[in-house]
């Protein structure tokens, strides 16, 4: 069943943003993540991404071969790093004539009646600008929730809530929720606490979210009223094939 959501919400991990020993960005993965938006924005679906990978991005400008263990180290590289990245967004859109813009988030400005109202209306008026792809990543330099705990998974589904999504796809480096016993992906969660039993707290070098960070992103999403698949991003056309209702990676239903 096609899924042909009218608003959608992307999660871009590290894990499939940057290169596999993490000190640097995935250009050619990137190039085709972004040809796929692109061709889901033509079609008239409204995009947004939530977009890890600042401080992958800014590791070698400091001289780090690999990510520090210590906080304002990593607040450093996700200072330098988030210019590049949206470079790199800016460069591979702006060849198909569409723009981006950036929002820079907290968990603060969620809870914030006020900025939830700005950010909200701010983030509506870019999507249905019909040229420009928001790209929304944590402020990593001033704040530390995702650094530490949830790799975007969590800033994700509160997004996709501010926006009224009908639609949330959060990409990884594995295939979805596996079930050990099979040996197979779960292809539909709809009971958390079943879920949570089949997770293995397995995840890339450089990611900072494991999939229970990503399920209950997804389950406080599909709380909502939001639907949301959990796929490979490193397989390619993973995101036409989950609109157009193919059945890859794991879709936790909206409740």
């Amino acid at each position: 069943m096609e899924l042909r959501p009218k608003r959608l919400i992307l999660k871009f991990g590290t894990g499939i943003l940057a290169l596999s020993d993490g000190t640097a960005l995935d250009l050619p993965q990137i190039q085709a993540l972004t040809d796929e938006i692109v061709a889901l924005v033509q079609s008239g679906i409204e995009v947004c991404i939530v977009s890890s990978g600042a401080v992958a991005a800014g590791l070698a400008t400091l001289g780090f071969r690999e990510r520090p263990a210590d906080l304002p180290s990593i607040q450093a590289c996700a200072a330098v790093g988030q210019s590049r990245l949206m470079q790199v967004y800016e460069s591979l859109f702006a060849q198909h004539k569409l723009h981006v813009g950036q929002l820079l988030l907290t968990h603060g400005d969620i809870d914030s009646r006020s900025r939830y109202a700005n950010a909200r209306n701010t983030l509506d008026r870019l999507l249905t600008c019909g040229n420009v792809v928001p790209i929304i990543n944590e402020n990593d330099s001033v704040a530390v929730e995702e650094i530490r705990f949830g790799d975007n998974d969590r800033l994700s589904a509160e997004v996709a809530i501010l926006a009224g999504a009908d639609l949330l796809i959060l990409l990884t480096s594995v295939d979805g929720l596996l079930d050990e016993t099979t040996g197979t992906v779960v292809p539909v969660v709809s009971d958390l606490s079943f879920a949570d039993r089949l997770i293995q707290e397995t995840k890339g070098r450089f990611s900072v979210g494991g999939m229970r960070s990503k399920l209950q992103a997804a389950h406080h999403a599909a709380s909502a009223g939001i639907q949301v698949v959990i796929a490979n991003g490193r397989k390619p056309e993973s995101i036409r094939q989950i609109v157009a209702g193919e059945s890859i990676g794991t879709r936790v239903l909206a409740t």
